[in-house]
């Protein structure tokens, strides 16, 4: 979860507005002696009270004199939450998956040095300007087109398409039984609408280039250019076609996430993340879930990725060194990881690390899909998901979001898309 880490991308369960906090360390009520450090979190349904509260005293109990004030995001978008609690003088000691693009350039975030960086496999990801602000604890691919395999029989589809042309073919035959292809979401979590749009940008843009959004930052290329249009007419065509419908954009991630589970469409283009959900024995579905990345044209292996969406520490916590004993402690935590690859479906990107023999098989389904991209040396940036100088500048990924759901409802074509995002990029920049 970026933004996922994810990824990322998920909704949260706190109350609407207000800040929900609790206390969690050694007994509640800690001792004198005891650095007490906030951190935000969010909840979903994998991601309850419950597994918070449990990772947090894991740190907590190897660390008595630390004290945590558990803050829950209310939305989705902790990212705009934690700038809330910024301009109001809350700014959290601890975060996790809130992009740092913004709060680091201000000068309030922690920036890891390099020892402190040791235990991960991608020390330097998501830097900006070098120095590195979230730790990059985790990678996701984004996205993986999960897939009813029911559906697909009953549409005479017999295996999972490799070529995008057979994607469009198989998207007809399924829509000819009265099966909607694509689910999709949108709405308040609007990252749900864009997945598909990912995965082109991945087979059509940074395949050929992937050091595409380099050049965007030094104004070499632009959205309105032949290969992002192209891409992004590829994505509004599913749509325009009747390949996603137009109205789920108005469901949340949730609903969204459900309906896939309840049958009611083939395809769900999402990150890994939803492996927690595709392997949860109380949610388990009546089909079979199967699992391919998106297609490229010529049938090459392209496999979008993003590694990041770890904690991040205030530069101005007032308990900095329990800050960051407490954000390094979580994150290389055995038991922390395998949980996370249980409850969220992430792959850990520390040294040495690998996933619990007792992983869900559709954890297993997008781990092997990724571990295939590597081997393959086709592992290429998840667009929109990308983190610090790798990423688009701050506040573009929301107008990325909102571009997608205008693609989906018709409101605009790939070429009004392309300059639009231009010109936000110029008011940005």
């Amino acid at each position: 979860m970026r933004r996922s880490l994810l990824l990322g991308l998920v909704i949260a369960v706190a109350a609407a507005t207000g800040l929900t906090g609790c206390t969690v360390g050694e007994g509640d009520s800690g001792g004198s002696g005891d650095k007490e450090i906030s951190f935000l979190v969010f909840e979903t349904p994998n991601l309850t009270p419950k597994y918070w509260d449990a990772a947090i005293k894991r740190v907590t109990d190897k660390n008595p004199g630390i004290k945590v004030k558990k803050l829950v995001a209310p939305s989705v978008d902790r990212t705009g939450y934690a700038k809330q609690l910024l301009q109001s003088g809350q700014f959290p000691d601890v975060m996790i998956a809130v992009s740092p693009a913004g709060f680091a350039e201000s000068g309030n975030l922690y920036a890891w040095t390099d020892d402190e960086l040791k235990d991960f496999a991608y020390p330097k990801n998501g830097a900006i300007k070098g120095k590195v602000y979230q730790l990059p604890a985790n990678t996701q691919t984004i996205p993986v087109v999960y897939y009813n395999k029911d559906l697909f029989v009953s549409a005479g589809v017999t295996a999972p398409p490799k070529t995008y042309a057979e994607l469009l073919d198989d998207s007809a035959k399924l829509k000819a039984k009265g099966t909607t292809p694509f689910v999709v979401g949108g709405g308040k979590d609007a990252f749900a609408a864009s997945l598909a749009w990912t995965g082109m940008l991945g087979t059509d843009l940074y395949k050929a280039n992937p050091d595409w959004m380099h050049q965007r930052r030094e104004g070499k290329v632009k959205f309105a250019d032949a290969d992002f249009t192209k891409a992004t007419r590829k994505f509004a065509d599913l749509a325009a076609k009747g390949y996603i419908d137009k109205r789920d954009v108005a469901r949340d991630y949730a609903a969204t996430e459900q309906a896939f589970l309840d049958g009611k469409g083939a395809m769900y283009p999402m990150g890994n993340w939803f492996a927690a959900a595709g392997d949860d024995p109380k949610r388990k579905p009546k089909f079979e879930i199967g699992a391919f990345n998106w297609p490229s044209d010529d049938g090459s292996v392209v496999t979008p990725a993003f590694t990041g969406g770890g904690l991040l520490v205030s530069a101005k916590a007032k308990n900095l060194e329990a800050a960051k004993k407490f954000a390094l402690g979580f994150q290389l935590d055995k038991t922390n990881l395998d949980n996370s690859v249980k409850a969220d479906g992430l792959y850990p990107a520390i040294n040495g690390y690998t996933p619990p023999a007792d992983a869900g098989p559709v954890f297993k389904l997008g781990y092997d899909l990724y571990l295939q991209g590597v081997e393959a040396k086709a592992v290429v940036p998840a667009f929109g998901w990308e983190a610090g100088d790798d990423g688009m500048l701050p506040g573009m990924t929301d107008k990325f979001y909102a571009a997608a759901q205008d693609l989906i409802t018709g409101r605009k074509n790939a070429g009004q898309v392309s300059a639009f995002l231009d010109q936000e990029w110029a008011k940005t920049g």
